[in-house]
């Protein structure tokens, strides 16, 4: 018999999500990055956990320290969208974890400046995934645009999950926990590919 999901700690939960959404293409080895709070700190995977660990990951790769404070930017190991997820942790006290990613069926939207319009009932609850406004990677601005993208979402998140668009780049996606924050994920990928099915039906 397996070990129940919610017996797992932080930092497993972590390496086992890594590891389903690299082997399920809802990312890629470009990058990505998963985090959750634990009370008043984030578990977060590290710098190039993609290009060079091939999301082979262990609990004691990941790294650790307080939200409400700038240590964890001096850090060479912290993710570089770390800012963003620390960003987002101290606007909205509901969320538990974060994924950014670059999921198969998403990335074309991405690149194309399309929203993701639910077109299964599996994605109604996310409503239409927007994207945030055009900022430098990694940066104060680009944190400051997801903030302003998810206000007003705080029941979505609360119950399940919500999530935004980065232009050129993937979906940054929040939650409860990091298993419905995944279930998300990959439901909105299946959408994504629903969407595009449907331009090749017709």
């Amino acid at each position: 018999m397996g070990v129940e999901k919610s017996m797992l700690s932080f930092a497993d939960q972590i390496v086992h999500v890594a590891q389903l959404m690299f082997d399920r293409k809802l990312t890629d080895l470009c990058g990505g990055n998963i985090s959750v709070r634990d009370r008043d700190q984030i578990i977060c995977t590290p710098r190039y956990a993609g290009s060079r660990m091939h999301w082979n990951l262990s609990p004691t790769d990941l790294v650790t320290g307080p939200i409400f404070d700038d240590v964890l930017l001096k850090d060479p190991s912290f993710s570089r969208e770390g800012l963003s997820h620390l960003a987002v942790y101290r606007a909205f006290p509901g969320v538990k974890a974060i994924i950014h990613a670059h999921p198969h069926h998403v990335l074309p939207f991405c690149a194309a400046r399309k929203p993701i319009v639910p077109v299964i009932k599996a994605t109604e609850k996310y409503g239409t995934l927007n994207f945030i406004s055009d900022a430098p990677n990694y940066s104060q601005e680009q944190a400051d645009s997801i903030i302003s993208m998810l206000r007003g979402q705080e029941e979505r998140i609360e119950k399940a999950a919500a999530g935004v668009l980065m232009p050129r780049h993937g979906i940054f996606m929040v939650g409860a926990d990091l298993y419905t924050v995944l279930d998300a994920v990959e439901r909105i990928d299946t959408n994504a590919w629903c969407m595009i099915a449907q331009k090749l039906l017709s």
